[in-house]
């Protein structure tokens, strides 16, 4: 009797631990470019994304880049849809830079100058709703051409109450974006919804790609964090990746909760300009990064597509 019922409890227990286990799993959403005032006024000054993001009541953060609102002949609607965002009880708020800029191009005076430049409506916006604006995104997530560029840059932003927002998953879905509109404007509806479907596939399988490496690493799940972009594939189907995430045992955290994660205290010793996930920039040799990307599920699928179009 007693045997049973230490058998029972160890059971339990078991059943408790896989059950805390399976929470554990946790991604942030970013989402870059915002706000998409072309797709705006396509839509007939809907906010597509935001609306998406309202229904599935989670949280997320955006990184702004202002000078989107003046990208057509609808200032004041361009403002009202960046204050939109803004305003939204589950969004966080970031500096994408005024221009979209690429740091390792421009160099450190005119890119602190898009950062400035850049934040001049947001934080105006942002301290209506008592929020704050403390996170920069770069462009391209290129921190610099090599290691002075780096280091300069970073000790402007700790000076001005910044820290460089970071991701470990993104899917290129700016590429998917591109064939999907293209599919769209040419009425291939069809091949549009194919690649939707791909997008949504491909950003799963690299999840779990970067979950193994992740858990490989640290012995442990982290606090992921996505990027993507608003943009007309996200509108469409980012809802079906939260699904499917959820259904994977995720749970939907904010950007915030995704920091507090050990993981990222860590040095990022990457000197490099490309932009590639944290996971990657953490690792101590350059051996063990270009061994776990060998591996990394490809896209030379969609790239050929896309590299297609653009030769039309």
């Amino acid at each position: 009797m007693i045997l049973k019922f230490k058998l029972i409890v160890i059971c339990i227990i078991s059943l408790f631990s896989a059950s805390v286990y399976a929470q554990q799993k946790t991604i942030s959403i970013t989402i870059d470019d915002v706000p998409n005032t072309s797709k705006y006024e396509k839509d007939h000054f809907s906010a597509t994304l935001l609306n998406v993001l309202d229904s599935l009541e989670i949280p997320f953060t955006i990184f702004i880049n202002e000078n989107k609102i003046t990208k057509n002949s609808f200032e004041d609607a361009n403002k009202e849809l960046l204050k939109k965002w803004i305003e939204n009880d589950n969004s966080i708020v970031g500096n994408h830079t005024y221009s979209h800029s690429r740091y390792s191009e421009v160099g450190f005076d005119s890119f602190v100058k898009d950062i400035e430049q850049g934040e001049i409506l947001t934080k105006e916006y942002a301290s209506l709703y008592g929020k704050n604006l403390n996170y920069l995104r770069f462009p391209y997530n290129d921190l610099g051409k090599d290691s002075a560029q780096h280091l300069q840059i970073r000790s402007f932003l700790g000076s001005n109450n910044y820290s460089i927002a970071p991701f470990t998953i993104e899917s290129s879905d700016w590429m998917f974006n591109y064939v999907y509109e293209y599919y769209l404007d040419i009425k291939e509806f069809e091949k549009a919804k194919a690649i939707g479907k791909h997008y949504v596939d491909k950003t799963i399988e690299l999840v779990k790609f970067y979950a193994v490496m992740s858990e490989t690493i640290y012995s442990r799940s982290i606090n992921h964090i996505y990027l993507c972009h608003d943009n007309s594939i996200n509108a469409d189907y980012l809802a079906e990746i939260v699904d499917r995430l959820q259904n994977e045992n995720y749970r939907i955290i904010s950007f915030e909760e995704s920091l507090t994660d050990p993981i990222y205290q860590q040095e990022d010793i990457y000197y490099e300009k490309w932009g590639i996930s944290w996971v990657y920039r953490w690792m101590k040799s350059s051996k063990e990064r270009y061994a776990w990307m060998r591996q990394e599920p490809h896209l030379s699928d969609i790239e050929k597509i896309y590299n297609d179009i653009l030769q039309k």
